[in-house]
């Protein structure tokens, strides 16, 4: 019985190898769904986010895998905005009333409600938490969402949904330490 057992873990042990070498193989070919290993360690990078960030980034790789390319783009995106909106309320929207008076956000909720994701951003950039490039740029991943999100023609493709996603994963990165250095 034993050695069956470790016969077993042996078999098992040589797979997982294997997959992990024909993934290495297969993430060199432009149009192979294995280029997702790259963009997963990326998000293996990142400091600790939220439960709901982390489910939404892992929902975007799996999308990304099973060929659902505006999902991927339109889930990436979610995750970056929760990222912001809770960097927003960690003084409990003090900081965001102060440089938004007409607001008047309590919640997380209420921001997302009441604002529109690029209102956010704005106001990301008022608070001086991003640079103006970095402004522009988020403002740009904000508008390729909307191209995946709203009916339109744009049909994004593996390089595309890998590139969108990959963006969004380093801007979260850069964000994050930028932030751990204030």
């Amino acid at each position: 019985m034993n050695g069956n057992l470790q016969l077993t873990r042996e078999i098992f042990r040589r797979g997982v190898a294997f997959r992990k070498d024909a993934q290495k193989i297969l993430a060199t070919h432009e149009w192979s769904k294995s280029r997702t290993i790259t963009i997963e360690q990326t998000y293996g990078q990142l400091a600790t986010l939220t439960v709901k960030q982390d489910g939404l980034l892992k929902q975007s790789l799996k999308c990304t895998e099973l060929s659902l390319f505006r999902a991927a783009h339109v889930l990436a995106w979610a995750a970056l905005m929760d990222f912001l909106e809770q960097k927003l309320a960690e003084d409990n929207f003090t900081k965001l009333n102060k440089v938004r008076e007409k607001w008047k956000i309590q919640s997380v909720d209420d921001l997302r409600d009441s604002r529109s994701d690029y209102q956010i951003v704005d106001a990301v950039r008022s608070l001086e938490l991003c640079t103006k490039t970095e402004e522009k740029a988020l403002k740009g991943l904000l508008s390729r969402r909307n191209e995946c999100a709203h009916p339109t023609d744009y049909e994004p493709e593996l390089n595309q949904t890998l590139g969108y996603v990959s963006e969004t994963l380093q801007r979260i990165q850069g964000l994050q330490k930028r932030w751990s250095k204030d």
